[in-house]
């Protein structure tokens, strides 16, 4: 009787394991101060797919509240190539050196309220280092608000040119 238990409580994790088919090549981790519908991430992920063709993939993940634990939780992980957050909390991950440059993807200057000082190695460093989603044509051709939203490649991005191959789409104007 025991056996049968632990085998049907195996095949219950391995079943679970298993669930939501191939893995994305990029995820994009979404978190607004007000919160991100599923309906949203749900067109935005239709949308970017649809600009870039058959690869890489990507999945959009968003959270309906804003969760300052989860944030962190979900950038130390390393699991998503690129991560939109609030503009509040880019200064402490600018100090951070939390994100890579992006001046090979968009022209710095398309995106000046994306252009930030860093100090690396004990140099200041001026690049652009996130996309602010407000200009992005990802967001405005889906009506969408992207006020005090900023995408970013984060240091620990699982692929980073995979993730600049998205990064590009969403940096379109």
């Amino acid at each position: 009787m025991r056996r049968k238990w632990l085998l049907a409580l195996l095949l219950v994790v391995i079943l679970a394991g298993c669930g939501g088919g191939p893995k994305a090549d990029v995820t994009v981790f979404m978190m607004s101060s007000k919160g991100i519908p599923s309906e949203a991430s749900e067109k935005l992920q239709a949308s970017l797919q649809a600009k870039l063709g058959t690869a890489p993939t990507v999945q959009v993940l968003a959270t309906p509240v804003f969760s300052m634990e989860k944030m962190i939780v979900e950038i130390a992980a390393g699991d998503h190539g690129i991560h939109v957050l609030p503009g509040d909390q880019l200064e402490s991950l600018k100090n951070q050196q939390a994100f890579i440059p992006l001046d090979d993807v968009a022209k710095p200057e398309d995106f000046p309220n994306g252009v930030l000082e860093i100090e690396e190695n004990g140099k200041k460093e001026k690049h652009l280092y996130v996309i602010p989603m407000e200009e992005s044509a990802w967001f405005k051709d889906l009506n969408l608000n992207g006020k005090d939203l900023y995408a970013f490649i984060p240091v620990n991005a699982p692929d980073k040119e995979k993730a600049k191959q998205v990064m590009k789409q969403i940096a379109v104007k």
